[in-house]
């Protein structure tokens, strides 16, 4: 059951709509999701309630501004090309203050949201950052999937398949899908960002990923050093939903031993 929080953000507050997953012992980590691009709170399913069982986790679940049934993007208002450092500097941190987490969690990302942990991890205290199919850096092929991804909200029942998750599905679509066409969002890279991670990471990729190459998590391997890379077969863009159970795994694995140290 998903509650809600005000947060203030560039003077203005905005609702966060977030649930509570795992285990009720508050002493447990705490692992925080952070959604796709075209994510929500409810976008997860079951995936977050699973990893958490399965590693001994309290989770916190939650939809951005713009998402799921937090507030949505005013009318006329447009992300800018640091639309992703603002969530990991300002955001994050203030849900977390008004949740009252004054223990560093554990982050875990997918894709714009793996993006968005990297940051927060890179000028926050972190435990560990899980970042699953993460942006450091814009391709031509994330250009070119986010193109087709733009013409079948237009011409196919996409934009009704994602209003059962999202309150304003225009908001959450037109929202990312328009600053990642945007020619300033071009150059966005964030592989200088990530150099001042010093928590442990695991970054994770599918080889068949339709958004972006293994570049992506092979350049995070470059800038932060002792950075675990999983390269999982048959699976896209989303490895919770093609690898659930190699990606809880891994997962738990990673939170349960962080620095690879001998059983």
């Amino acid at each position: 059951m998903s509650a809600f929080i005000d947060i203030d953000w560039a003077g203005r507050p905005v609702r966060i709509e977030h649930a509570w997953v795992g285990a009720d012992d508050p002493r447990a980590p705490l692992i925080v999701f952070l959604h796709e691009g075209l994510g929500s709170l409810a976008m997860w399913r079951d995936f977050p309630a699973l990893l958490c069982a399965a590693a001994g986790t309290r989770g916190l679940v939650y939809s951005r501004p713009g998402y799921g049934r937090s507030t949505p993007r005013a009318p006329g208002e447009s992300w800018a090309p640091d639309f992703m450092h603002r969530q990991a500097h300002e955001v994050l941190p203030a849900l977390l203050r008004a949740l009252r987490v004054d223990t560093p969690p554990w982050l875990f990302g997918h894709s714009d949201g793996g993006s968005i942990a990297l940051l927060h991890a890179a000028s926050f205290p972190v435990a560990g950052v899980i970042a699953m199919a993460p942006h450091i850096l814009v391709e031509d092929l994330s250009v070119a999937s986010i193109e087709q991804a733009r013409i079948a909200y237009e011409t196919t029942s996409l934009r009704e398949r994602l209003a059962k998750y999202h309150d304003d599905p225009d908001s959450a679509f037109w929202g990312w899908n328009r600053i990642w066409l945007h020619p300033d969002f071009r150059g966005w890279s964030i592989e200088q960002d990530i150099g001042n991670i010093r928590c442990p990471l695991l970054a994770l990729q599918g080889l068949d990923d339709e958004y972006g190459s293994l570049e992506q998590i092979r350049g995070i391997a470059r800038q932060v050093p002792n950075t675990r890379l999983l390269e999982l077969p048959a699976c896209g863009h989303s490895p919770h939903k093609d690898q659930p159970q190699a990606v809880i795994d891994a997962a738990r694995a990673f939170i349960h031993n962080p620095h690879g140290d001998s059983a």
